[in-house]
């Protein structure tokens, strides 16, 4: 298998829109190389704790509400190219995302991290829920097996919080400005939401390499 790291936050719509566009491809490819993992990348590393009203943050990011709509206009329709409704109209916080990323780690171990980040997109582009609270992440750990009892329990103290911002750190360090990204094999880098066609023929050449190292 090729390890494939992806960095990723959940309230990032084109983070939503590159998972739907890789998603496809995987499918498409049936016998795919992949062995995903994913990785924190804080859009928002500042956001208060408890989020902020979602019109003032875009507002306040775009510089006002024409300059909101500009920036989402492109999102909305790759959105639909991908298959994907995205309910802006629903969502009324911005978040901090430091705990979603603590779950989706959590999750690793557990070798759930891909529905956890699914269900992360689906609760805040879909139904518009708050995923900085504790409650909405309790309910997306219990949906996909995970212990309710224990995900609560560590949501209340700050076990592996140090670590998600020191990951979120190194990966700036590094060069990451933006996200997704996705590292092939710890070698190359794809930026953006890219298409599935792109993504079909990236594992078409590495299956290929991979039958003629056989």
């Amino acid at each position: 298998m090729i390890k494939l790291d992806i960095l990723s936050d959940p309230i990032c719509p084109w983070c939503y829109i590159g998972k739907a566009n890789l998603d496809r491809a995987l499918e498409a490819a049936g016998d795919h190389p992949f062995a995903i993992e994913w990785h924190p990348f804080q859009l928002n590393p500042d956001m208060p704790a408890g989020g902020m009203d979602r019109r003032e943050y875009l507002e306040t990011k775009f510089g006002g509400k024409e300059g909101a709509v500009r920036a989402y206009a492109p999102v909305v329709e790759h959105a639909e190219k991908a298959g994907l409704t995205i309910n802006f109209d629903a969502i009324q916080t911005t978040p901090n995302t430091l705990n979603a990323h603590r779950l989706i780690h959590w999750a690793g171990i557990e070798q759930r991290q891909t529905p956890v980040v699914a269900a992360l997109f689906k609760a805040y582009f879909v139904e518009g829920r708050d995923i900085g609270d504790n409650a909405t992440l309790i309910e997306i750990a219990d949906s996909v097996g995970m212990d309710a009892d224990v995900v609560s329990e560590l949501l209340k103290g700050n076990a592996d919080a140090e670590d998600i911002r020191a990951r979120d750190a190194h990966s700036r360090q590094r060069g990451v400005t933006g996200v997704p990204a996705f590292v092939i094999a710890n070698q190359h880098v794809l930026s953006g939401a890219q298409p599935p066609e792109l993504w079909g023929n990236v594992i078409e050449d590495i299956n290929n390499q991979l039958k003629d190292q056989e």
